[in-house]
């Protein structure tokens, strides 16, 4: 049964394990968890972890079943639980909002780490994405 309009929805957590052929030791503990909740035209991405080259497929692929459903025009990617983001991390970012936008949408970042806010400045996206400090509230528009 679908979920009445007032109810968040929850699509899924996606897990980034190891890498097939990359041994567990030789680079320790890299994972992101990636969680996605939506309610009327607006949807939450909650990523925890690092954003990088071998775990930014599982925000790619959150983000893609999103803008597949084309009822979304604002999603917010929470980043308050990235410990780092690489060029990958980013490129996934732009692209998601690249076509949100062509949808007539919008993305916004959330709640940075100091680490990754540091990143959006100094490649100057700081003035491309809109970062918020805080999350804001699924029913807030």
């Amino acid at each position: 049964m679908p979920n009445p309009p007032d109810t968040p929805k929850r699509h899924g957590t996606y897990r980034t394990p190891w890498l097939a052929g990359r041994r567990p030791d030789s680079v320790p503990g890299v994972e992101l968890n990636v969680s996605t909740a939506s309610q009327g035209g607006h949807a939450v991405v909650t990523a925890t972890g690092e954003l990088d080259l071998y775990t930014a497929p599982r925000l790619q692929t959150a983000l893609a079943g999103l803008l597949r459903e084309q009822q979304v025009d604002r999603i917010v990617v929470d980043l308050s639980g990235v410990e780092f983001c690489d060029s990958t991390g980013m490129n996934v970012l732009l692209a998601a909002m690249k076509r949100l936008k062509e949808q007539g949408g919008m993305l916004e970042l959330a709640a940075p780490r100091p680490a990754v806010k540091r990143i959006l400045q100094v490649t100057g996206l700081d003035t491309v994405f809109s970062v918020t400090d805080a999350v804001p509230a699924m029913d807030a528009g």
